[in-house]
């Protein structure tokens, strides 16, 4: 519609300016004001408080910050169940070592409960579980029992030995199978709770350690296999050169860096406390249940214990040449003594020691001595043509499946 240009229409508008300039409207009615706040109240809806000045550059009052993040949660895990890629980098993952010997009905339970217990220590890291059969006369059953634990635990990995080698040599084979940041070594006859593997690694990472030992608080063992296993640990402290070695155990935890130390060793004695030993001097050792064993007999008898400990003595230490040198020197002492008294006797007296006894015994004194300084170099002797026979540490007949680092 065209605006009005006519003389009335222009008449109208000055009306209406005139009116609004002397007779403005009324002032709209105050708001009442707001009820006093009581102490220790909250904010006024009606006044809320002026937002904080902003802390960089520039003067005035900037844009509010951002509210804090929480604070992270104690689980690694965040809420979704999974976590981030920095997280896994901060976690340490587990393998787990197992030397099997005719344990084919021991094994299920003991992998059953590891799956139960590893994902609560590693939080989100992985795990594994190696199982070495060390040869078991049982006619294949123990393997058997391997591969299909391997079939329906993705987590689990075999390895078949060609013959039976010893536990600590199934033990290194393991040991350098394994993938992951710490190295648990547990027995297959289920003396070893897999549950106490926290309180050990809990000890471990308090303490700053690089080994630490599940020590039992009671051997369930035989009086004759606990004297024997005592005595071995005995011989194992000389050669260990370390104090916590009287409670060394095979329930053991360690970092998986330590056997660089041990990666080129290859004499088919082995120890693996002592090559332990050659990496680090942090250990410690921490009470653990120890179970009554229920399925299976031990496949470790006095006699085996007493050749592992002349292993050990022999194989990594020095003492038995030591001890040969000390008793030569003490009967070359004692031979001078008898020879003084001979000479000291003839010369005051004008007589001679008589008696074949006399004779006789001061012979086997000397020969004895001669002979067991020959029996020590011999064991020394032998295990320097073993090396030079180059007889390997252990022999892989088969694993279980192909393993991808």
């Amino acid at each position: 519609m065209p605006p009005c240009t006519s003389a009335i229409c222009t008449v109208n508008a000055a009306k209406k300016r005139w009116k609004k300039l002397f007779f403005p409207p009324p002032p709209l009615a105050a708001e009442p004001p707001p009820p006093p706040r009581k102490r220790g109240a909250g904010p006024s809806p009606l006044f809320p408080p002026p937002p904080p000045r902003g802390g960089g550059g520039g003067g005035g009052g900037g844009v509010s910050p951002p509210p804090p993040p929480p604070p992270p949660a104690d689980n690694p895990l965040d809420a979704r169940g999974s976590a981030s890629a920095e997280e896994l980098n901060d976690l340490e993952s587990i393998s787990v070592v197992i030397p099997a010997y005719r344990s084919s009905e021991s094994l299920p339970p003991l992998i059953a409960e590891l799956e139960r217990v590893l994902p609560t220590l590693t939080g989100g890291a992985p795990f594994e579980a190696i199982i070495v059969n060390d040869g078991s006369p049982d006619g294949g059953k123990t393997w058997a029992a391997i591969r299909e634990l391997a079939a329906g635990y993705p987590w689990v990995h075999g390895i078949n030995m060609m013959r039976n080698y010893g536990q600590h040599n199934a033990l290194l084979c393991a040991i350098r199978q394994a993938r992951y940041e710490l190295i648990v070594t547990i027995d297959d006859d289920l003396q070893h709770p897999p549950s106490e593997i926290a309180k050990m690694l809990d000890y471990l990472r308090a303490n700053d350690l690089d080994v630490v030992y599940g020590a039992p608080e009671h051997e369930q063992h035989g009086l004759l296999r606990d004297l024997a296993s005592q005595a071995t640990k005995v011989v194992l402290q000389s050669s260990m050169g370390v104090d916590i070695a009287r409670k060394v155990s095979a329930f053991r935890v360690f970092r998986a860096v330590l056997r660089d130390a041990f990666a080129n060793y290859s004499s088919p004695y082995v120890s693996i406390d002592v090559l332990l030993t050659w990496g680090t001097t942090r250990f410690g050792a921490v009470t653990t249940r120890h179970e009554q064993r229920t399925i299976g007999v031990s496949g470790y008898t006095l006699s085996k214990l007493i050749r592992h400990a002349i292993n050990m003595i022999t194989g990594f230490s020095t003492l038995p040449l030591q001890v040969a040198s000390i008793i030569g020197l003490v009967l070359a002492a004692f031979g001078v003594i008898i020879l003084v008294y001979v000479i000291g006797r003839y010369l005051v007296e004008g007589q001679v020691v008589q008696g074949f006894p006399f004779i006789a015994s001061i012979i086997s004194i000397f020969s004895g001595a001669q002979l067991f300084a020959l029996g020590v170099i011999g064991e020394y002797l032998a295990r320097i043509h073993f090396r030079t026979m180059d007889r390997p540490v252990y022999t892989v007949r088969e694993h279980t499946q192909e393993r991808h680092d």
